[in-house]
């Protein structure tokens, strides 16, 4: 009896994990399913690669038409879809907060006898040099 007792424990250790992992896969697969057959047009979805756009037509078997700009529209494998996303909306809250806040300063005007200037502000910005493709 007692020799029995080791490899017994041994398969329980080994295949509990094992059938647990397997369940969970299958829970995962079977909400993925059902989530690409609940796609409609008008949905705000996001893909497997990070690319968030609205369902714009869902009659192919495999495929599914996304727009992802206005007036751009591409085909997506349905197995790409990742999850619908809620488009967000902005609360009154927040633009309450946007309407609060202190407006930009104009820039100094400086007068002088002979004409109005304005002063316009020191850019930061920097000019890269070009690149030189192909030489070495």
């Amino acid at each position: 009896m007692q020799q029995l007792l080791l490899p017994l424990l041994l398969v329980l250790v080994l295949a509990v994990p094992l059938v647990m992992s397997t369940r969970k896969q299958k829970k995962q697969q079977a909400a993925q399913q059902d989530l690409q057959n609940s796609l409609a047009p008008g949905d705000r979805v996001m893909t497997t690669s990070g690319l968030y756009g609205t369902v714009a037509d869902t009659s192919g078997d495999t495929t599914i038409d996304i727009e992802i700009a206005p007036g751009v529209v591409t085909t997506w494998l349905r197995l790409a879809v990742r999850e619908k996303v809620e488009p967000v909306v902005e609360t009154e809250e927040d633009a309450a907060d946007e309407a609060v806040e202190t407006p930009a300063e104009e820039p100094a005007v400086i007068e002088s006898a002979t004409a109005v200037k304005t002063e316009e502000p020191p850019t930061t910005a920097q000019v890269a040099p070009p690149l030189e493709h192909g030489k070495k």
